[in-house]
């Protein structure tokens, strides 16, 4: 229970407490980490001093120096917000510390350090395996033995709300005789789920699944535009580039993992055995699996046109960790690793304009009455996911929203 007025359907209750970084119209200079809770987000420096306890932890501008302190540090710091806005006596100090999330400001969270994306649905690349091989099998043969990714462009993700300028690039059709220069014309989204690593490892030495919680310090929103022609045109025999590494969005708010305990799922059933370092059945190194009920939505213009469910995913967050960290690559604070495309089996439940349209082929209609198959310039996507929480709750993530510019 919490001396905060909260309403019972509250996303951001006190068992979730996000982190972000906002300023106010008042001081928009001044940036300070700060805690979802309600309608409020906590100036939790300020909040600190309040008590009596200024932690240098809490009075950073970003998450970096959190990030970095680990996993005691986060459980020691998430009690005490806790018991901050839990008991009583606290309430005449903290209250003050309060700003209306409506009056915030939110800044890119954290300094983002090495960028991964993966491939990690089964039905994403098997939807685009359908559509780009037909005749084939949808699925590449070292799809089920470990989680394809690829290393993405840090500099251009963005926070939540900056637009997206249309990309140009190298584009050519199929049955086009040679390439042409220009905008994107079919320019697409990717719904993920994106995970923060606080805690760094050692160059040389692999992160094993059991270790996945001492490393990744939460949970965010990813919207990973994608220009689908640009990237046909340029991914053989290397991969993505061009195509992807123009803007990649993320929430504001990063959910700490210790808020998802309730969330934990089994992985669906696999019909491959993974090899031991990433075995995470009962006789793996991992006794309890990281599948995550994660139920995503996502928005075109305001019309829901589809709900990707996080439980699907064939790989977890805790094996891409370690397949990316299993050469002896090394993480660092901050580092952002993302699942790839969420994407169900029914109808309604992809996570991609490419796939929800099947390439074009039947697009889907908007509330205004319009169509698309690919975005057009001006529109606007907004990707928002609740979780599980305790004792019936649900878990907020807030949103990673961006509109589309007119290419320069």
């Amino acid at each position: 229970m919490t001396w905060l007025d909260l309403p019972a359907d509250t996303l951001f209750g006190i068992d979730n407490l996000p982190y972000g970084v906002f300023s106010t119209s008042g001081d928009p200079q001044r940036r300070r980490l700060g805690v979802a809770v309600g309608e409020w987000v906590l100036d939790a420096g300020a909040a600190s001093r309040a008590v009596g306890s200024p932690d240098p932890l809490l009075e950073a501008v970003t998450l970096d120096p959190l990030l970095a302190a680990g996993r005691p540090a986060w459980t020691r710091v998430r009690e005490a917000l806790t018991r901050w806005l839990t008991e009583p006596t606290f309430r005449p100090v903290i209250e003050p510390c309060l700003v209306p999330r409506a009056d915030a400001t939110l800044h890119l969270p954290f300094t983002v350090g090495d960028y991964v994306d993966f491939y990690a649905s089964e039905h994403h690349a098997s939807n685009l395996g359908r559509l780009f091989r037909p005749g084939s099998e949808p699925l590449t043969p070292n799809w089920k033995h470990l989680p394809i990714g690829y290393h993405g462009r840090s500099g251009t993700v963005v926070v939540s709300g900056t637009p997206v300028v249309r990309p140009n690039g190298q584009r050519k059709a199929p049955a086009d005789a040679a390439p042409t220069f220009g905008p994107s014309r079919r320019l697409d989204i990717e719904a993920e789920v994106g995970f923060v690593v606080g805690a760094g490892s050692e160059l040389g030495t692999p992160v094993p699944l059991a270790d996945f919680a001492e490393h990744v310090f939460g949970v965010c929103l990813v919207n990973d535009w994608s220009a689908r022609d640009i990237q046909a045109w340029e991914y053989v025999p290397l991969g993505p580039f061009l195509g992807k590494s123009f803007a990649t969005s993320v929430s504001p708010w990063v959910v700490p993992l210790d808020a998802l305990a309730s969330a934990r799922v089994a992985p669906p059933a696999r019909d491959v055995e993974p090899l031991p370092y990433l075995d995470d059945s009962d006789s793996g190194e991992a006794k309890e699996p990281w599948g995550l009920d994660l139920a995503l939505e996502v928005r075109v213009n305001g019309t829901l046109v589809s709900r990707p469910p996080f439980s699907a995913m064939y790989w977890t967050p805790a094996q891409m960790l370690a397949h990316m960290t299993v050469n002896g690559a090394s993480v660092h604070p901050g580092d952002l690793f993302a699942s790839g495309t969420v994407s169900g089996p029914e109808r309604g439940t992809e996570g991609a304009l490419i796939e929800l349209t099947w390439n074009g082929e039947r697009p889907v209609e908007l509330g205004d009455g319009s169509s698309r198959a690919f975005l057009e310039d001006g529109d606007e996507v907004t990707i928002t996911a609740t979780a599980p929480g305790p004792n019936g709750t649900r878990i907020g993530f807030g949103e990673v929203t961006g509109r589309i510019l007119p290419a320069r």
